[in-house]
């Protein structure tokens, strides 16, 4: 009757209008703009699958089309240059063997992954120095079981962040001692040092360490350093050990 095709007409129902197309970006721009002010650094394609997450399926887009919204509105972010390692591996303490190198986690308290990573602070009013950030980080659930924060590079931070995993997974149940759980690192000295070491065999807990220096050999805790570092406590300067403290509690 009015010359047009069944496909012509379903199509032109599903094409959204320009309105709405308007509409739509201004939501996505206004939703990006409110979880920056609390995780400044988050990627666009994480806030992609957050919005998909969180809004109705009218109102989503593309990944693509996510992606051109975020650069049309200056809300890409720059690529930023990784930072120097600084795992000193330079050692005579016996280390082991890659025993996740093939392994897809399943299930939670399967495999554990550790790091620490290097945080600016103020020392005083003329100078910067470092505190060292410890982590525990669940391989399956991406959860952060344990962590400390140290003022130098001992071994002691990463055995209190284990201490708390322990006392977490306690707590809620978990008897990792015989769960089959494997706790996998670099060949830094902290997680190679005599005490890590007896204090993973006393819970009968499997020992599995990078075999080079491959940061996507311990792929997962480089990632969870990342996303605490450049993105949620990025530009944010720390007058006082404690003032980073209070900052990764909440951001942990």
């Amino acid at each position: 009757m009015f010359g047009v095709s069944k496909q012509a007409y379903y199509k032109a129902r599903k094409e959204p209008t320009d309105e709405t197309k308007v509409l739509v970006e201004e939501i996505i721009v206004k939703y990006c703009e409110d979880v920056r002010q609390k995780d400044p650094n988050i990627g666009g394609k994480k806030l992609w699958f957050m919005f998909c997450r969180q809004f109705p399926k009218e109102l989503h887009v593309g990944r693509d089309r996510f992606a051109d919204i975020l650069s049309d509105n200056h809300l890409k972010l720059r690529q930023k240059k990784r930072k120097p390692r600084t795992t000193d591996s330079r050692h005579n303490l016996p280390t082991y063997p890659n025993l996740i190198k093939d392994v897809i986690p399943s299930r939670p308290y399967q495999v554990w992954v550790s790091d620490i990573t290097y945080i600016p602070i103020k020392v005083s009013d003329w100078e910067s120095g470092f505190a060292y950030l410890s982590l525990i980080t669940d391989a399956y659930s991406h959860e952060v079981m344990g962590w400390r924060l140290g003022r130098d590079l001992s071994n002691r931070p990463a055995l209190q962040a284990l201490s708390m995993a322990f006392r977490i997974a306690n707590e809620r149940g978990v008897d990792i001692c015989n769960g089959g759980l494997v706790h996998h690192s670099d060949r830094g000295v902290q997680y190679a040092s005599k005490e890590y070491v007896e204090k993973l065999r006393s819970a009968r807990i499997g020992i599995s360490m990078t075999e080079c220096g491959d940061p996507k050999e311990n792929a997962i805790a480089e990632r969870i350093n990342s996303t605490l570092k450049n993105e949620i406590l990025d530009k944010r300067r720390f007058e006082s050990f404690e003032d980073l403290e209070r900052a990764l509690a909440e951001a942990i």
